[in-house]
């Protein structure tokens, strides 16, 4: 286990969460690397850059809304593998409505890779609703 690199892409997943929850589309696509692939419900979605990404994420934000999202937490933050340039994590997310209220925790997977030394999450796996 490199402590170092695992120290880094936890810093990348939290940054990654703190962005994701203030709905910063900018902010929230630098903390990925591209292309940046996502495989949820089945499906495979890849961005090839951050422009493609905040566009995704914008037209995202109005789903979440209708499902009452206010904000996700981490119930649990595991490294499983760490490298020099590439960390495996495994998540347990939380939505939550304003009040704090969990209505939906799903399992995750995600690579955080190093490359042209800006670490960043390049693949996310996720159980989102079909668990």
């Amino acid at each position: 286990m490199n402590e170092k690199t695992a120290k880094e892409a936890i810093a990348v997943v939290q940054a990654f969460m703190e962005t994701f929850n203030a709905q910063d589309h900018e902010r929230h696509a630098e903390t990925l690397n591209y292309p940046h692939t996502r495989l949820a419900n089945d499906r495979f979605f890849t961005f090839e850059n951050a422009e493609a990404f905040i566009a995704g994420s914008k037209r995202h934000q109005a789903a979440l809304q209708q499902e009452g999202w206010h904000h996700t937490t981490m119930a649990s933050l595991d490294v499983v593998h760490s490298g020099k340039n590439k960390v495996h994590l495994a998540l347990r997310n939380d939505r939550c409505h304003a009040d704090g209220t969990v209505y939906h925790s799903f399992d995750t997977f995600w690579i955080a890779t190093l490359t042209d030394g800006h670490w960043g999450i390049q693949f996310r796996s996720s159980f989102l609703h079909n668990s």
